[in-house]
């Protein structure tokens, strides 16, 4: 909870033996864009985020918070959602210090893959270098974020 500093990348290309990693399966819904609330299932835990802006309008950092829900609270959430409900797999793999989050996306966003890296600081998410099999750094990028993403059935 907190404040949360992460940067987002596309990747060239999924790891050669990523079945190696640990995984969640991710469920999630947008309640509301503007600000950020959501409901998620990762795999047998149930919670809701709000995701707010730090005031400096920052494309690396902002505010979260984490509210733990039952089983029946998600499902009656969700069941409200303003636009799709996201679907993906969140391959854990450690890199350098770090951990990188691959969401790997099932319909309607598939085959969309992103890295995401969560740092301490925004100085450490300033000098991270990525791995070679990542493509673009998109963080700040709208259309690469999960509630804008919810909003469409295509990207």
């Amino acid at each position: 909870m907190g404040m949360e500093i992460e940067r987002k990348f596309t990747i060239k290309e999924l790891p050669k033996d990523i079945e190696s990693y640990d995984h969640h399966i991710i469920e999630q819904a947008y309640l509301t864009v503007e600000p950020a609330i959501r409901v998620r299932r990762e795999d047998d835990r149930y919670y809701m985020t709000y995701k707010g802006t730090t005031g400096d309008n920052s494309a690396l950092a902002h505010e979260e918070y984490n509210l733990p829900l039952t089983k029946e609270a998600y499902e009656t959430l969700s069941s409200k959602a303003d636009g799709v409900v996201i679907r993906k797999k969140r391959v854990l793999i450690p890199y350098g210090g770090h951990t990188i989050e691959l969401d790997i996306f099932d319909e309607p966003f598939k085959p969309l893959v992103i890295a995401e890296v969560e740092f301490d600081s925004v100085d450490a998410a300033d000098d991270f270098t990525p791995p070679d099999w990542f493509l673009s750094d998109v963080t700040g990028q709208k259309e690469y974020s999960n509630a804008c993403l919810s909003r469409k059935t295509f990207v």
